[in-house]
C-alpha cells in the first residue's frame, strides 16, 4: 500500500520545506511521502542543533575544523539531505546533485547506489 506523494519545494540554507513554489525562494522540487518529508525535517532539525553545538566550538581556535566530531556529523547528516533530495527530485534537481559531485565524495555506508 503506497503512499500519496506531493510535491515539494525545498529552501537547503535555511532547511525549510514548502508546498508553495511562491511563499519563499527554493532550491529543489521533490515529490515525497508523509515519512520522506518527516525524515528529511528530522536530518534538518539534527543539522541545526549540531550548528549550535559548532558555534560554541568554533571559538576554541586550536580545534581544527578536519579534526572536530561535531563538524564530520554536521558534515555526514548534510550528505543524508542529499542523497534524500537526490532520490526523491524531479531531474533539474537530480542533475544539480550530481554535477556538485557530493554524493561520490563520501564512502557510502549502504553499499547502494541511488
Amino acid at each position: 500500500m503506497g503512499e500519496d506523494r506531493k510535491t515539494y519545494y525545498i529552501w537547503l540554507p535555511n532547511g525549510q520545506i514548502f508546498q508553495d513554489s511562491e511563499s519563499s525562494p527554493w532550491n529543489y522540487k521533490i515529490e515525497a511521502t508523509d515519512d520522506e518529508i518527516k525524515q528529511l525535517r528530522e536530518y534538518f532539525d539534527q543539522n541545526y542543533s549540531t550548528e549550535i553545538g559548532n558555534f560554541y566550538r568554533a571559538h576554541i581556535p586550536f580545534l581544527e575544523y578536519h579534526h572536530d566530531p561535531g563538524n564530520d556529523a554536521y558534515d555526514k547528516t548534510l550528505h543524508e539531505v542529499y542523497e534524500l533530495i537526490y532520490k526523491l527530485g524531479d531531474t533539474d534537481a537530480r542533475n544539480h546533485i550530481a554535477n556538485m559531485e557530493i554524493l561520490s565524495s563520501f564512502p557510502r555506508e549502504t553499499g547502494k547506489d541511488l
